[in-house]
């Protein structure tokens, strides 16, 4: 079974249309990434999961109203923490390893505070709603107790602060 056919939406997770259309462009534009929107029932482009799942092609990342924020921002993240040569050939699948994998889901969470009427309870309270799986059970307590290992990930690529706040910039190196 693939990945598309195994896929269940909720729902119950906040979609792109619940919030403003330009709050999500501009935070993308600050990674220098493109947000495109498809019609209502088009394919995604890009779409590993299946519609209503965001699509990500080279700097540009592709979605619906119905798609969920938590999507948006996790296939952002790829495109963010991914190196400059995998980004140039990006269609669909991220590839990436489990740590990059962990750091993807950490700064998501993270660039879910910067959308107004969205924040990180949401976030957390969707991708556990949508099937992440966590060792600690839920992302909450993955985020809290168990993230070290992906926040030490994005500091050693430059892709967070001294404070631990994300920097709005692509990833330039190994």
């Amino acid at each position: 079974m693939g990945a598309a056919e195994s896929y269940r939406p909720d729902a119950r997770v906040c979609r792109v249309g619940s919030v403003c259309w330009s709050d999500l462009e501009a935070l993308l534009d600050g990674y220098q990434l493109q947000l495109f929107q498809v019609s209502p029932g088009e394919p995604i482009p890009g779409s590993y999961w299946g519609e209503p799942e965001a699509g990500l092609v080279g700097h540009r990342v592709w979605v619906r109203q119905d798609t969920p924020l938590h999507s948006l921002l996790h296939e952002t993240c790829h495109a963010i923490c991914m190196t400059p040569d995998r980004r140039r050939e990006l269609d669909t699948d991220a590839g990436g390893d489990d740590a990059e994998e962990n750091a993807v889901c950490f700064l998501q969470i993270l660039l879910a505070d910067r959308i107004p009427g969205f924040g990180r309870i949401r976030m957390l309270a969707d991708m556990d709603l949508w099937g992440y799986s966590f060792r600690l059970g839920c992302a909450r307590l993955w985020f809290e107790q168990d993230a070290d290992d992906a926040r030490q990930w994005l500091h050693q690529r430059a892709l967070l602060d001294a404070r631990g706040a994300p920097v709005a910039a692509l990833r330039q190196s190994v």
